[in-house]
């Protein structure tokens, strides 16, 4: 498969999609309130600014139509969770569910028994192994092209796990990212740099009552190289870009 040309997606998973995305439609009333509840008013969590991310993420998915890419960093097992609630109010995603971006959770974190394959399939989620056969991670990544070409967004962490150092990292950047920015044309990326105000390193969720700092930057990634060196350019890209960020917010911090 060339890196610049979208992939096919059998008939079989765009079926799929759409029954997935249909059954998280009508569940999502019941689910998405008290999941919400819980992580303002169980965990604690505040998000800074939140209007502002809003109508900030509002203006974006209004200003154009080509396919947009979520990258954010990744320190907890709930990061997605988080941003998903930030960037857009509850009450829409009951009500226009086609607003929940898909995600790509780790298979082995949040997709290992029946009941959480369950779960993650009404959050619109596409479980990924990363690091497993290149076959499966490939049908992933097709699907996630797939999505973004025809409207959706996609949620996507470019550092291919939660970074064991705190930090953002480039030790094992998932070039996947840059494949599917290759091959969905004209594809933005809204790169998003999280961290709770007392998050001194990664974990599986937040500092219980934190409030969350949320900054977000969109853009384009380009290059004039080809297949897999073009993928890895265009990743690169968007990690150093999320590098910036942070250190723009510990710049702020002092």
């Amino acid at each position: 498969m060339s890196n610049s040309t979208p992939p096919s997606v059998p008939r079989q998973i765009r079926i799929r999609h759409a029954v997935q995305r249909e059954i998280g439609r009508l569940i999502g009333p019941l689910w998405i309130p008290p999941f919400v509840f819980m992580l303002r008013f169980v965990m604690g969590y505040r998000i800074a600014d939140v209007s502002a991310l809003r109508a900030e993420y509002r203006r974006l998915r209004e200003e154009s139509d080509a396919p947009l890419l979520i990258c954010p960093n990744h320190l907890t097992l709930i990061d997605s969770m988080i941003i998903s609630w930030a960037i857009v109010p509850w009450w829409r995603y009951a009500v226009h569910f086609d607003e929940l971006p898909w995600n790509t959770p780790e298979r082995k974190n949040f997709a290992r028994t029946g009941l959480t394959r369950i779960l993650v399939f009404i959050a619109k989620c596409i479980p990924i192994s990363r690091g497993g056969e290149r076959s499966a991670v490939a049908i992933v990544l097709a699907r996630v092209i797939h999505l973004l070409n025809r409207g959706e967004v996609a949620m996507l962490f470019p550092e291919g796990g939660r970074s064991r150092s705190g930090r953002v990292t480039s030790d094992s950047i998932a070039w996947g990212v840059g494949r599917i920015i290759a091959a969905a044309p004209g594809c933005r990326v809204l790169c998003i740099y999280m961290r709770g105000d007392t998050q001194e390193s990664w974990g599986s969720v937040p500092n219980m009552g934190d409030r969350i700092s949320i900054s977000m930057e969109c853009f384009e990634p380009k290059s004039d190289s080809k297949g897999a060196r073009r993928s890895r350019d265009l990743a690169s890209q968007v990690v150093t870009r999320l590098s910036k960020m942070e250190e723009a917010y510990f710049d702020g911090r002092k």
